[in-house]
């Protein structure tokens, strides 16, 4: 018989839509199988003020398709020092809970990882963050969702920029990954795609916008990943460089808001359950993630030490299927 009884769920570290689908996981399977269940208000900065509350099924009732989350999420600065962490374990402990779940990026999962390395404490991590940069995973919480929002702000911008032939340089997030650029410019379209991940040079993006515009195409899509650049900076260059007429657009956090996809619905649900059940068979310091659609639990050690590869065969196909004209 398993000996966790209560367990508590919270967010941090950056919003990603799926987040309120895994925590209606976590409360109602978490309830189905007997567990009390606790949410933390406002991540580990929540949990080291005490804001834990118990949770009912009605508190997760309507949640599943909102992005966001409904726990409320912060950075916590204080979670990264052995004061911080021992301050979350103890109130942990003072409130009876024997499992923890952990649902965030990098960062969260590094506080995940010190709670049980260091105190014990049986934890387990979900990856919720849009930048789909943790290398265990195929896909993390919330990817889905922002490239399709990236998707449909390039539609609604590629219908003025024809209207007016006119380009545009679009940045979107990802400061150390460029899948959201990728992925969301390769199904758009994108004339060009510039990711950090990939060195590229003005001369070669003068050198695409010239030729486009010598075969009498005038409204370029340049999806810009933060990472690699500012598309201000980027359109002033390219205004200096040649005649042509460009705007620019920063997405930002329009990539982060809006309903969840029905992928990150499906993946947060699923990981939800298995983080649970993960849980309640005594499984310690791992994280959820999805490997060729299947569900995996991995050792957040062993997952936080891999580092995430590009899909430059990907990116070499977008690159070519835009050198047609």
């Amino acid at each position: 018989m398993s000996k966790v009884k209560k367990i508590a769920v919270l967010t941090s570290g950056g919003d990603s839509q799926g987040m309120n689908a895994a925590i209606y996981s976590v409360v109602r399977y978490g309830l189905e199988q007997g567990l009390e269940v606790c949410g933390v208000t406002g991540g580990y900065q929540g949990l080291i003020d005490g804001n834990i509350r118990t949770m009912k099924a009605m508190d997760v009732d309507d949640i599943i398709h909102r992005g966001g989350t409904v726990l409320k999420t912060s950075r916590c600065p204080e979670m990264k020092t052995e004061e911080g962490q021992r301050k979350a374990f103890e109130t942990l402990k003072a409130n009876k809970i024997d499992g923890l779940v952990v649902i965030g990026g990098d960062g969260s999962f590094q506080g995940a990882k010190a709670l049980a390395t260091k105190f014990g404490m049986l934890t387990m991590g979900i990856p919720g963050t849009i930048d789909n940069d943790l290398a265990y995973t195929d896909y993390t919480l919330g990817f889905d969702s922002a490239v399709n929002a990236v998707m449909s702000t390039i539609k609604m911008l590629r219908d003025t920029m024809t209207a007016n032939n006119r380009s545009c340089v679009v940045e979107v997030m990802g400061r150390n990954c460029g899948d959201i650029a990728l992925y969301a410019g390769m199904t758009s379209g994108a004339e060009i795609i510039l990711v950090p991940e990939v060195r590229f040079s003005m001369s070669e993006v003068l050198e695409r916008l010239q030729h486009n515009i010598d075969h009498g195409k005038y409204d370029n899509i340049i999806v810009l990943a933060e990472g690699a650049g500012s598309a201000v900076q980027m359109t002033k260059d390219i205004k200096q460089a040649m005649d042509i007429n460009i705007r620019s657009m920063v997405v930002g956090h329009l990539q982060r808001g809006g309903d969840a996809s029905f992928s990150d619905r499906l993946l947060g649900i699923r990981m939800g359950r298995n983080a649970v059940k993960g849980l309640i068979e005594g499984r310690s310091s791992c994280v959820v993630g999805v490997r060729d659609s299947n569900i995996i639990l991995e050792d957040i050690v062993v997952a936080l030490s891999k580092r995430k590869s590009f899909n430059y065969g990907l990116y070499e196909l977008a690159t070519k299927l835009v050198k047609t004209y």
